[in-house]
C-alpha cells in the first residue's frame, strides 16, 4: 500500500466540563439541586453562602431566600388574559427525554465565558428578600412533626400490661408493618428469622407473635396488622353495628375479591345466602371502609412540592417570577480569593482550579434559573387562556414551539420542564403539564389533550350513578362538542385520570 498525506476538514462537538455541569444542573429538581449545592459547599473552600442567607446547616429545600442575580427576575404579560390565540399548534409532538445525547447542541443561553474576572464573582448576588413573618409555619417542619403509624401504635401499647416477651413481640410486629398498615410477612417467617433452627424456641416465638397480633388487630386505626385486603375489611367490619348488612359484608370478604370488585350481586347472594337487597347494602358498607388504614400516617414530606415559579394575576395579564425560597444564595469567598491572588506559590494551580470551579458553579446556577424563567414566561404567554379560565381552555402545545421561540434546543426545553413546578391560580403543576398533543375538531382547529381529559372528567362527574357513561358514550359526547376522539383514546385518557370503568362506577 502506498503511503500519502491528505487534508480532511470535519466538525465535532466537544463538551467542556463546565458545559456538562450546566446541562446536569438544568435537569435537576429543586431537592436534587439543594443537595448538589450542599455537596459543593463541603468540597470547595472558595464557595460560601452569603452572610445574610440561611445558615449552612439549614441550607436546603425551602430554607433559602436566594436569587442569584442582581436583576429583578419577573415577567409581566401585557396581553389581556381573556384573549384567545387562534393560531393552530402542530399536530405532532416531539418530547426528547432528559437523557438526550450529549452530542446535541446547546443553543441560546448555553454560551459561557472562559475567564471571568475576580471582581465579577467576588461579591454578593443581590437578592429580593423574602420577608416572611416569623409566625409563619414552615410546611416542611409541619410534615416532620406528623406522628407516624408506628409511633401511634407504640403509644397505644403503653397502656397494655404485657410480659417482657409479649412487649418485644408486639414491638417487633409494629415495626414490621408497611406504610399501608399491612403485615406482609407471615408469623412463621418472622419467627424463623429470630429463632433460627431451634424448633422449641421457634414455637415459643411464633406463639408470642400470634398473641401480639390479636392485640394489634384491636388497636387503632381499625384494620391495622392485616395480612391481606379481606382480613383488613373484616377487622373494620367488627366495629360496625351488628345487622344483616354487616354479617353479609363479613361473609362477602371470605369470597374471592374479584366478585366484590365486579359487584356481582347475584353470585355473591348465592354464595353468602343473603337476598340481593342485603348484598347491595353490604357492598355500600364495604365501600365506606379504608382499604389502607396506615395511609393517613404516611409522612407527607415525600409528597411536598415547592414551586420553582410563581404566577399571579397582575392587571390584565400575569406576572411570572422565580420562587426566591428555592434559589441558593452563593458567592466566592473574598478572603480566600484575594489571598490566592497575592500568593501564587507552590500548589497555586490546583487552588486556582478550585476557584474557577466555584465561579462556574455560580454562573451555571444563575443560568439554570434564567432558563427556567424564560421557558415559564413563554408557557404563560402561550397558555394565558388556561390561567384565566382553567384547564378546559388549555391549548395544544409542543416542545418545538417553545424551543423555536426562545432559540433553544428541544432537549433543553425537556430538561427545563422535568421536575420543575409552577404555582398558578388553579394550583401547582409540573411544567410538562402545559404541553399536550392536539386532537382534530370539526371546524378544522385543534383541541388540547389536556382540555379533552378535563372534559372527560367533567362528563364523569355529572353522570348518573345508576347508569354511568361508557367509553363509547363519552366518545359520542365529545363528537357532539366537535372533538374527534376515538373510544380507545377515551379509554386511555380515562385510565390516565384514574377513573374506573363504567361497570365499577355503577352505584347499586
Amino acid at each position: 500500500m502506498k503511503q500519502g498525506l491528505s487534508l480532511r476538514v470535519s466538525q465535532h462537538l466537544a463538551l467542556t466540563p463546565q458545559l456538562q455541569q450546566s446541562i446536569r444542573l438544568l435537569q435537576l429538581s429543586t431537592l436534587e439541586l439543594s443537595q448538589e449545592v450542599e455537596q459543593m459547599l463541603d468540597e470547595n473552600p472558595f464557595l460560601e453562602v452569603a452572610e445574610d442567607a440561611a445558615p449552612r446547616e439549614d441550607f436546603g429545600l425551602g430554607q433559602t431566600d436566594t436569587p442569584v442575580s442582581q436583576e429583578t427576575r419577573e415577567f409581566e404579560s401585557t396581553t389581556d388574559g381573556a384573549g384567545s390565540d387562534s393560531s393552530a399548534a402542530s399536530t405532532s409532538e416531539t418530547e426528547p427525554s432528559s437523557e438526550a445525547k450529549l452530542e446535541e447542541s446547546w443553543e441560546g443561553d448555553g454560551s459561557v465565558e472562559t475567564a471571568p474576572d475576580d471582581n465579577e464573582w467576588g461579591g454578593d448576588a443581590t437578592p429580593r428578600k423574602n420577608n416572611n413573618d416569623d409566625s409563619d409555619v414552615d410546611a416542611t417542619e409541619l410534615a416532620r412533626s406528623q406522628e407516624s403509624l408506628q409511633e401511634h401504635l407504640h403509644r397505644q401499647a403503653l397502656s397494655l400490661r404485657l410480659s417482657p416477651e409479649g412487649k418485644a413481640a408486639l414491638h417487633f410486629l409494629i415495626e414490621s408493618l408497611n406504610d399501608d398498615g399491612y403485615l406482609e410477612d407471615s408469623l412463621a417467617s418472622l419467627a424463623a428469622g429470630l429463632a433460627g433452627d431451634d424448633l422449641e424456641q421457634l414455637e415459643a416465638v411464633e406463639h408470642e407473635f400470634a398473641v401480639a397480633l390479636k392485640l394489634l388487630h384491636h388497636m387503632e386505626p381499625a384494620g391495622v396488622g392485616a395480612r391481606n385486603l379481606a382480613e383488613c375489611l373484616s377487622l373494620q367490619l367488627l366495629d360496625c353495628r351488628n345487622c344483616d348488612e354487616t354479617r353479609a359484608a363479613i361473609a362477602m370478604c371470605q369470597q374471592p375479591m374479584e366478585l366484590l370488585a365486579k359487584r356481582d350481586v347475584k353470585r355473591l347472594a348465592q354464595l353468602c345466602g343473603y337476598p340481593d337487597s342485603v348484598i347491595k347494602g353490604a357492598i355500600a358498607l364495604i365501600g365506606r371502609l379504608d382499604p389502607k388504614p396506615g395511609r393517613r400516617f404516611v409522612n407527607v414530606e415525600r409528597n411536598l412540592v415547592v414551586p420553582d415559579v410563581l404566577v399571579v394575576k397582575s392587571g390584565r395579564g400575569f406576572k411570572v417570577s422565580l420562587n426566591s425560597d428555592v434559589m441558593p444564595r452563593l458567592r466566592v469567598h473574598d478572603i480566600y480569593a484575594n489571598a490566592l491572588k497575592q500568593n501564587k506559590g507552590q500548589g497555586g494551580a490546583a487552588l486556582q482550579q478550585r476557584l474557577q470551579e466555584a465561579r462556574w458553579f455560580i454562573k451555571n446556577i444563575q443560568q439554570r434559573f434564567d432558563t427556567i424563567l424564560r421557558v415559564s414566561s413563554a408557557i404563560v404567554e402561550r397558555q394565558k387562556n388556561f390561567f384565566t379560565h382553567g384547564e378546559l381552555a388549555m391549548r395544544p402545545l409542543v416542545l418545538r414551539e417553545i424551543a423555536d421561540e426562545l432559540g433553544l434546543h428541544e432537549s433543553t426545553i425537556s430538561r427545563v420542564t422535568t421536575a420543575k413546578y409552577m404555582s398558578t391560580p388553579f394550583g401547582t403543576f409540573e411544567l410538562k403539564y402545559f404541553f399536550g398533543s392536539a386532537l382534530g375538531t370539526e371546524t378544522g382547529g385543534n383541541a388540547s389533550s389536556t382540555a379533552v381529559r378535563a372534559l372527560i372528567k367533567q362528563f364523569v362527574a355529572s353522570e348518573s350513578l345508576k347508569k354511568p357513561l361508557s367509553d363509547n358514550q363519552i366518545s359520542e359526547m365529545l363528537k357532539e362538542q366537535g372533538i374527534e376522539c376515538a373510544r380507545r383514546t377515551v379509554a386511555k385518557y380515562r385510565e390516565a385520570l384514574r377513573i374506573a370503568p363504567a361497570n365499577l362506577r355503577k352505584s347499586l
